[in-house]
């Protein structure tokens, strides 16, 4: 596979990653409330993982041509968002403060919650269909999923180093400031709840 191919790829990776959303949201409320932002950011990179592999194995394509399908993925997504932007609006933590328990719930509680964020979005599947193939090369030695696992990786790790930067800085920045983490931490949960919203309406009124 070029190397042009997967520079340019990457390049207009990264310009995604860097425009806020349910991700950001996710990373930032994560800073501001467990003890490690690794669980959360963990979870949303296996999000993106199973997304690469879903692309790759061409499952993607047939549940884009099947209206019922994407109906149910969008929904189920868009619910989940909501479901968890609700409970960060409810429950605002203080920095290094779990806001369900004061001790930090579990890793594999952070890490499912990752994966539901990055890899139950709609548009993220829909966006991983679209981008992916436009960097492929058919007449390329490799295998047309190999290339895709490839670009999917290099989008997964890209969003590691931005998503672990975004949760230490927010951390960094508000760790000493409990009223503005707090409302920060609200600012992400009705960004999820909008994001949430959104999606659900598009898909509703489609």
């Amino acid at each position: 596979m070029a190397t042009s191919s997967i520079t340019a790829f990457w390049a207009v990776s990264v310009l995604l990653i860097l425009v806020p959303g349910a991700d950001w949201a996710h990373t930032i409320t994560a800073g501001l409330r467990d003890r490690s932002v690794l669980p959360a950011v963990g979870g949303l990179l296996l999000g993106y993982v199973t997304l690469t592999g879903v692309v790759a194995a061409g499952v993607a394509a047939l549940v884009a041509r099947t209206p019922a399908v994407l109906t149910a993925l969008t929904v189920t997504g868009a619910v989940y968002l909501v479901w968890i932007g609700a409970m960060t609006l409810v429950r605002p933590a203080a920095p290094g403060v779990s806001a369900e328990d004061g001790a930090g719930a579990s890793w594999g509680a952070r890490l499912a919650q990752g994966v539901g964020v990055s890899g139950l979005n709609p548009k993220a599947l829909l966006l991983f269909m679209a981008l992916l193939p436009q960097f492929t090369d058919p007449e390329d030695g490799w295998p047309m999923g190999a290339q895709i696992a490839t670009l999917g990786l290099v989008h997964t790790a890209s969003c590691a180093v931005v998503y672990l930067c975004v949760g230490l800085l927010a951390r960094a920045v508000l760790g000493a400031r409990p009223a503005a983490a707090r409302a920060v931490t609200r600012v992400s949960g009705a960004a999820m709840v909008v994001i949430g919203a959104v999606l659900l309406a598009e898909r509703l009124t489609a």
